[in-house]
């Protein structure tokens, strides 16, 4: 018993990991990366230097566990209104509920993993890259639903899709939210009606 809970303790991620993380998150989110240095995350997170680069060898490994941790965040969202959904369209309009909840909290930014991108425009580099991996998912995701309904040109509605919600993000930091919302929401339940009803050519 003595050496299964030392095994769950040493599986955990650490305090000061999981305070590094949570202030780069926040900082990041609401500031930019590329603005924000190493030593105000080792400030912020009251932790040392050694500490830091204990968990995490530099900046860019820092940068990728926080675009993880939202990763993951999303993931689990997604399959909670797909698991609570009676059906792939009711699945669709919970995601983009989601989508719409957030975009009405608190401290909003727009999409974290669109906003990173912007500053690595490499297509080369790993921050890059897990911007793409986790859109392919969400893409994919979606698609899946989409075929679900009707598999018809389930790609192109898919796609749509990602298209409103990509705009609602962005239009969420300029305007009314709650107006942005509303047009999301509603563009996402025509988007579900017409694809439901298309049948083959």
């Amino acid at each position: 018993m003595g050496r299964m809970v030392r095994a769950e303790l040493e599986s955990r991620p650490s305090e000061a990991r999981l305070r590094l993380l949570t202030t780069a998150s926040t900082v990041f989110y609401a500031e930019g990366i590329h603005s924000v240095g190493v030593e105000r995350i080792i400030s912020e997170a009251k932790v040392t230097r050694a500490t830091f680069y204990r968990h995490f060898p530099g900046k860019e490994d820092l940068v990728l566990a926080y675009l993880r941790s939202a990763d993951d965040s999303i993931r689990s969202q997604v399959a909670a209104a797909v698991a609570t959904s009676p059906s792939a369209s009711d699945a669709a309009r919970a995601i983009a509920a989601g989508i719409a909840a957030a975009i009405q909290s608190s401290g909003f930014r727009g999409c974290a993993f669109l906003n990173a991108v912007a500053e690595y425009p490499d297509p080369d580099h790993p921050v890059h890259r897990a911007v793409l991996a986790h859109r392919q998912w969400f893409l994919d995701t979606i698609n899946a639903l989409m075929t679900s309904i009707e598999p018809t040109k389930a790609e192109h509605a898919a796609q749509h899709f990602v298209m409103l919600r990509d705009g609602a993000m962005a239009a969420g930091c300029l305007f009314d939210r709650s107006a942005i919302c509303e047009t999301f929401l509603r563009g996402v339940d025509g988007l579900v009606q017409i694809h439901s009803s298309r049948q083959p050519s």
